[in-house]
C-alpha cells in the first residue's frame, strides 16, 4: 500500500497548485473558497540516489523510475479541502475534511507566505493577510478535533480501564479511525506528562495538552511557504521560523515547478524535478510570456533557493518526517534481478526500524510463514529475521518454500 501524504491548508495557499505541480493532474484552481470540494489524489514521487550505480549495473525498474541515476518512488498525494477558523465544529467543509485527513500518514501544510489570504480564505492584497496567525488557525482545529474525539468518547475510555483494559489500548481504540497507533498514545501520555494518572481526573487543559501531543505524533506536518516569489514573502517566512522553531519549514513555489513541469511535458525544456536547474531545448515554440516566466523562475527562485520546494518537501516529508528507508528486494543477490531477470526492480520505502521478517510480510504474506532469513547483495552474509533494515539495502529474502522450489 502506498505512502499517503495529505495537503492541509486554508482555502487559496496554492494547495491544488502544489498537487498539481507534484502529480501533473489538473485539480480544479480558483479564488473561490473551497474549491476542493473533495478530495483529488493522485500519484507524486519520493525522489533518492538509485543504488544501481554503486552496483554498475543498469536498472530495469517495474514498480518505480530511474531518471539520471535517481529512483522516483511513487506516493498518493491527497488535495484536501480547505480549512478555515470553526472547522472542527462543521463550519465550512470541516467535518469533511478531517474525516479525509485520518488517510494520510504525513500532513504537507501549505501557507501563503506572501499573506495574501484574510482569516476566511478570500484573497486579499498581499501582505495583508497573517500567515503566521493561518497557521495557528489550522493547528487549532486539528487539535480541536483529536480533543471532540476524545470528550465524547471520554465515559467509553473510562468504562474500558475499569473493566482492566489499559489505557494505551482504550484510546486506541477510540482514535484508531483516523490512523491513531497504541505506540502514538503511549508516547503522547508521556510527552503530556499524564501517564499514570487517572484518566477521570484529567482537566480540561490537560486533555488538551494530551491532544496537542497526540496530534503531533500521529500526523507528523511539515509547513510549506508557499508563494515565495512574492515580494511580501520573505519577511513573512522569517516570521514563520521564528514562530514555529519545532516544526520544519520549506519555502516553495507551487506555480513556477508547475510552469516547469508543464513546459518540461510539451518538450520545451530538459527539467528533472527537484533539480537546481533546467535547459531551454525548443527555444523557437517559447512565446514572450513562456520566456519571461522561465526567466523570472531561474533569476528570482532557483537563484535564491535553489529549487522550487515542490519535490524537496515531499522528500522531507517522506525521509525525514517519517524516517523512511528505500530497500531493494531481489530474488537473485548475484545478478540483482528478479525471477524474470529484471536488474533492482522494485524499491520499497520501510519505516525505521523495519525487519526482515517486516519486508517479507509487505512483499507476500505467504513469504512471511515460512521465512528463513535474508542474504544481503553486497556482502553475501545471511541476515536472521530481525535484522533491522538499513536505507539502500539490498537483500534476497530465502522462505522454505522457495528452497523447497
Amino acid at each position: 500500500m502506498a505512502l499517503k501524504l495529505g495537503l492541509i491548508g486554508k482555502t487559496n495557499t496554492g494547495k491544488t497548485t502544489f498537487f498539481n505541480a507534484a502529480t501533473l493532474l489538473s485539480g480544479e484552481v480558483s479564488t473561490y473558497p473551497f474549491t476542493t470540494k473533495a478530495p483529488y489524489k493522485g500519484t507524486a514521487s519520493a525522489v533518492t540516489l538509485c543504488v544501481h550505480k554503486e552496483f554498475r549495473v543498469k536498472d530495469n525498474p517495474v514498480n518505480s523510475r530511474c531518471i539520471e541515476g535517481w529512483r522516483h518512488i511513487p506516493i498518493d498525494l491527497i488535495d484536501l479541502p480547505g480549512l478555515i477558523k470553526g472547522a472542527s465544529a462543521g463550519k465550512g467543509l470541516g467535518f469533511q475534511f478531517l474525516s479525509h485527513a485520518a488517510q494520510s500518514d504525513a500532513l504537507l501544510h501549505i501557507v501563503d507566505t506572501s499573506g495574501s489570504v484574510d482569516a476566511e480564505g478570500r484573497i486579499t492584497e498581499p501582505g495583508v493577510g497573517d500567515p503566521v496567525a493561518d497557521i495557528g488557525d489550522i493547528e487549532e482545529e486539528l487539535v480541536l478535533w483529536y480533543l471532540r474525539l476524545l470528550q465524547n468518547n471520554a465515559d467509553k475510555i473510562a468504562r474500558s480501564v475499569k473493566g482492566g483494559e489499559t489505557l494505551e489500548s482504550a484510546m486506541r481504540a477510540v482514535f484508531s479511525g483516523i490512523g491513531v497507533k497504541e505506540h502514538h498514545v503511549k508516547m503522547a501520555l508521556e510527552e503530556s506528562k499524564l501517564a499514570g494518572k487517572d484518566f477521570e481526573n484529567w482537566s480540561d487543559e490537560e486533555s488538551k495538552q494530551f491532544c496537542w501531543a497526540l496530534r503531533d505524533i500521529s500526523k507528523p506536518t511539515l509547513i510549506v511557504a508557499n508563494k515565495m516569489d512574492l515580494k511580501t514573502a520573505p519577511e513573512n517566512f522569517k516570521r514563520i521560523q521564528e514562530a514555529y522553531p519545532d516544526l520544519i519549514v520549506v519555502p516553495a513555489s507551487a506555480e513556477a515547478e508547475l510552469i516547469l513541469r508543464r513546459a518540461s511535458e510539451k518538450g520545451l525544456i530538459e527539467y528533472v524535478p527537484g533539480e537546481e536547474r533546467f535547459k531551454i531545448i525548443d527555444s523557437i515554440n517559447l512565446n514572450e510570456k513562456q520566456r519571461w516566466a522561465l526567466n523570472f523562475i531561474k533569476k528570482t527562485i532557483l537563484g535564491q533557493f535553489m529549487r522550487t520546494g515542490v519535490q524537496f518537501a515531499i522528500n522531507v516529508a517522506v525521509f525525514k518526517l517519517l524516517r523512511m528507508n528505500t530497500v531493494y528486494p531481489v530474488y537473485d543477490y548475484n545478478k540483482l534481478s528478479d525471477k524474470h531477470g529484471n536488474i533492482l526492480p522494485d524499491v520499497l520505502l520501510m519505516p525505521s526500524g523495519s525487519t526482515v521478517k517486516d519486508l517479507a510480510k509487505n512483499i507476500h504474506t505467504e513469504l512471511e510463514k515460512g521465512l528463513l532469513y535474508a542474504i544481503d547483495a553486497r556482502t553475501g552474509l545471511r541476515l536472521p529475521v530481525d535484522y533491522e533494515l538499513k536505507d539502500r539495502d539490498v537483500l534476497s529474502i530465502v522462505s522454505a518454500s522457495r528452497l523447497k522450489g
